[in-house]
């Protein structure tokens, strides 16, 4: 696309926008990448690391947990944070505190200071995608929001999918303890780039004046025009009050109910429920999280071509996420099988329905009121993270009570269900809230 400015220099000249835009999207997608193996590598490393400590499976399930507890209870202060400081300073901050904090786990000696150290991880990493969904926001246009989103949400499944099997060697050639530290000074490395290289649009100096214009006109650079609002509960309950965000919460807390399942109990389930050895359960394991790859960036791909096809958000928005989670819901038929082959195939298609619910953020950056983007990414993960909590504890006590996953994987169809049943019919309207003017 071509758009007229005028330089210095000369009069009106014709100049081709730059992509800027896909610098800064590089950059929220390999921070992505770095969140979601930050928050994991407890799990490559607690085979040897429960040996060391003396720590029982059920105390390790409270460690587990931990991470959970502080991510959800600091989403709406993350929000606010983000709202108050800005997009660079909270993306740094989070970036560099949630590395330390997964470096000084390789300094644990016991259950006080591990669990010490997941809770401050879960602190630090609350702002991460709200100030993604912010940034998103402010530097594309609305039409290729699901594309930039789906792009850094695949972050999340390339890093558990493809960096596995490189940090199972680390450990295994230099112990738990070097695990910890080196994939936390990889981020603490990856924030000072950060610092170095994001730039808000209008302060860029690799956007054009072109690039801004096209933004713009799609959009963008809304967060940079609007002046925040402070915090106050008044305002929590001003958004509580509108049906898209508890549509669009309920049906991510849905989506992310099959994505817990994937990161905690699907080793489980394939080595005691399907009898898998254990070098099998790697290899099939990672299958699904290829998949769910895969269908995130279908999702965003479908998403923005049906936008610029029918010009209705409602449709762009909605048809790609409730057909994933259809497709996350079949998850149940993986009961009624007998093959290995075919239940990966099963949980595959399961999971790439659950990545295709990834752009619940394009929705939210699509509807969030622009003077309180944060708070609003704030509150939207902290109710759809709810299920980091519940969803472990849930099928936890379904496998206990039963001895068997196969309630458990209707559990987590019916959630699929219903988390389409609110996008289709809670939601409403996908047009971005408008403030009251006493604001």
């Amino acid at each position: 696309m071509n758009t007229t400015t005028a330089t210095p220099a000369a009069g009106a000249t014709t100049e081709a926008p730059t992509r800027a835009r896909f610098g800064i999207l590089a950059l929220l997608a390999t921070g992505t990448m770095i969140n979601y193996l930050d928050r994991t590598v407890l799990g490559i490393a607690a085979p040897t690391l429960t040996k060391d400590l003396g720590l029982s499976p059920a105390v390790m399930g409270f460690v587990f947990s931990a991470f959970a507890w502080t991510y959800a209870a600091a989403q709406i202060p993350g929000g606010v944070f983000l709202d108050r400081f800005g997009n660079k300073l909270t993306y740094f901050l989070s970036l560099t505190f949630w590395s330390l904090f997964t470096l000084l786990q390789g300094f644990a000696t016991g259950l006080y200071s591990l669990v010490a150290m997941r809770l401050g991880l879960g602190i630090s990493e609350a702002p991460c995608f709200p100030a993604n969904s912010r940034i998103v926001s402010t530097w594309f246009p609305q039409k290729e929001r699901a594309r930039a989103t789906s792009i850094y949400t695949v972050g999340e499944y390339v890093g558990l999918a493809f960096f596995s099997p490189l940090l199972f060697y680390i450990m295994g050639m230099y112990g738990w303890q070097a695990l910890f530290i080196i994939v936390g000074l990889v981020g603490i490395a990856f924030g000072a780039v950060w610092w170095a290289c994001y730039r808000e649009p209008g302060d860029s100096r690799w956007a054009n004046r072109a690039e801004l214009a096209y933004i713009e006109a799609g959009g963008g650079l809304a967060a940079k025009r609007e002046q925040t609002v402070p915090f106050s509960w008044a305002n929590v309950r001003l958004l509580l009050s509108y049906r898209q965000i508890w549509g669009a919460s309920i049906g991510q807390f849905a989506g992310n109910a099959t994505l817990v399942f994937f990161v905690t109990w699907f080793p489980t389930y394939l080595a005691t429920e399907r009898h898998m050895g254990w070098v099998k359960v790697g290899f099939f394991a990672v299958l699904p999280f290829i998949a769910a790859g895969v269908g995130v960036m279908f999702g965003g791909w479908l998403s923005d071509r049906l936008l610029t096809r029918t010009g209705s958000a409602n449709l762009a928005r909605k048809l790609p996420i409730v057909a994933g989670l259809l497709l996350a819901s079949t998850i149940v038929a993986a009961n009624y099988v007998d093959r290995d082959e075919v239940v990966i195939a099963i949980l595959s298609v399961a999971f790439f329905g659950q990545g295709m619910v990834g752009l619940g953020w394009v929705v939210i950056a699509d509807i969030a009121p622009t003077r309180l983007m944060g708070l609003t990414g704030g509150i939207y993960n902290f109710m759809t993270n709810l299920s980091g909590i519940t969803t472990p504890l849930v099928i936890g006590f379904i496998v206990g009570s039963t001895g068997s996953f196969v309630w458990a994987l209707a559990f987590m169809a019916v959630l699929a269900l219903l988390g389409a049943l609110s996008y289709v019919f809670l939601l409403g309207d996908i047009r971005r809230i408008e403030l009251p003017d006493t604001m």
